[in-house]
């Protein structure tokens, strides 16, 4: 237990265009852990789908998560960092079924300030159109999960020293 505790391990989870893959990156480094990006997970015919404007159900999720579990399983030893969107408490459950100590950092924005990033964004295959079925699919952090709520209304730094000071206080 007390290795876990010292290399943590992380989902930065959230809607798309939050941040997870800048601040998850940013926030690996300072911890000195592996990163991973969840979107390099989806199998093509998620990415397909997605590009074509058309909302993941859980059937389509369900062997993307059972990858992000296994990559958590195999860093536990050395801690890591691994962006989700994590959209449901089910999902975060299965992850945390593999991994235990898991913790999440959950970016949270304005709808209006998450869209405008995702427009901003070139050559990612999530739409902007997709934005209110995540908002929309969303289970906020429960009180009973091992995680906190990170704005991120501010710079990169300054959100990436909140989701730092989350998980050093876990």
């Amino acid at each position: 237990m007390a290795q876990e505790e010292e290399a943590p391990l992380v989902v930065v989870m959230g809607v798309s265009g939050s941040g997870k893959t800048t601040v998850g990156q940013s926030l690996a480094q300072s911890l000195d852990v592996p990163f991973a990006e969840a979107d390099d997970f989806h199998p093509p015919e998620n990415v397909a789908k997605m590009r074509a404007g058309i909302a993941l159900d859980d059937e389509d999720r369900a062997p993307w998560l059972v990858t992000i579990a296994e990559w958590l399983l195999e860093q536990r030893p050395r801690g890591g960092v691994i962006t989700c969107s994590a959209l449901k408490r089910r999902y975060r459950e299965r992850l945390a079924a593999a991994a235990p100590s898991v913790f999440f950092i959950h970016l949270h924005g304005s709808a209006e300030l998450i869209a405008r990033r995702i427009n901003a964004r070139r050559g990612h295959f999530m739409p902007v159109s997709l934005l209110q079925s995540q908002l929309d699919t969303l289970e906020p952090l429960a009180a009973d999960e091992r995680g906190a709520l990170v704005p991120v209304s501010g710079t990169v730094e300054e959100t990436t020293r909140l989701a730092l000071a989350a998980v050093r206080q876990r």
